[in-house]
């Protein structure tokens, strides 16, 4: 089935990182025949980024929306796409959600600024907040090379894209938005497992003769199952490159999109804990904010009202 991608909402904060995510929204938008949603989101507890303070609520709230509708015109200057500004007041990740819901968005664009550890912590993570609550997929971009950026500018498109597969209802749905996008740029598609010892420890423990064999077996079960992954269809038009990697899968993810010169990659989105979230992130947020390309997040609980039938 090829997913069609009609509405896109693009996010920024006006930095540097988030405007990179604008660069590509209008090139997805002018790719895809899309309508773009351009969104700032104005929370007026930190109203120091945009000039003075003011003592009359009201006033405030006009002179910020002015503003902020003056920089999103200034970012679509020349850009001769259907779009529309997004001002919404709120909590960022909140507004967000809603936004994609109200215009019904087939997916979010946003960027992260690649934080980690305590500082993580502390600040929050509004692009994992929404991987977990967004109605569609998001598509991440972390602060990236200038010239990786003007040449997106010049000339959009995928031409090697990464699906990340764990076998889980989810990841199914990140391969099938892979394809379709592969497809549609005509990419190059590689298909990735993960082995990791601690979810493969219990097939991993035979005795010394035994454990060479073993683990071939596993191998060879891994490759099997991650072709067959693949719609007949699909080998019509590309022929998928699938390969076992071992080790944590975000870094393993992040190291074979570096070596392979990747320029998406697509992952489903697990669940965690509140703690495991808060304090070790997920492995999709986890390659978004190490990945040296944009990482797209898939939920297997959205996205099939997006799909063409018979196609």
């Amino acid at each position: 089935m090829k997913v069609q991608l009609r509405n896109i909402i693009c996010t920024t904060d006006f930095s540097e990182v988030s405007n990179q995510a604008v660069t590509f929204g209008i090139a997805l938008a002018k790719e895809l025949g899309a309508k773009l949603y351009l969104c700032h989101v104005i929370d007026l507890s930190s109203v120091a980024m945009y000039g003075e303070g003011f003592s009359d609520p009201l006033e405030q709230e006009r002179r910020v929306t002015n503003y902020a509708y003056e920089h999103l015109a200034g970012l679509m200057d020349g850009q001769s796409i259907d779009w529309e500004p997004l001002t919404p007041l709120g909590h960022t990740a909140d507004e967000i959600t809603r936004a994609a819901e109200e215009k019904n968005a087939d997916l979010v664009v946003s960027a992260t600024h690649g934080r980690s550890g305590l500082k993580r912590l502390v600040l929050g993570s509004v692009a994992e907040r929404l991987m977990r609550t967004l109605p569609c997929p998001l598509f991440v971009v972390r602060g990236l090379d200038q010239d990786y950026v003007a040449d997106v500018k010049e000339e959009f498109g995928f031409h090697k894209i990464l699906v990340g597969c764990d076998f889980s209802s989810d990841s199914a749905l990140a391969l099938q938005y892979g394809l379709s996008l592969a497809q549609q740029f005509q990419s190059e598609v590689h298909l990735a497992h993960v082995i990791e010892p601690a979810v493969y420890k219990d097939l991993l423990k035979p005795a010394r003769e035994e454990k060479e064999e073993s683990q071939e077996d596993l191998r060879k079960e891994l490759r099997e199952k991650l072709t067959g992954m693949v719609p007949e269809e699909a080998h019509n038009w590309c022929t998928p490159k699938t390969t076992l990697l071992v080790g944590q899968a975000h870094e393993e993810l992040t190291k074979y999109a570096v070596v392979h010169d990747i320029d998406l990659i697509v992952l489903g989105v697990r669940g965690h804990s509140l703690v495991e979230t808060l304090f070790v992130g997920s492995t999709t947020d986890r390659v978004a904010r190490q990945a040296p390309c944009p990482v797209l997040s898939v939920r297997a609980t959205t996205g099939s009202a997006n799909e063409e039938p018979g196609t």
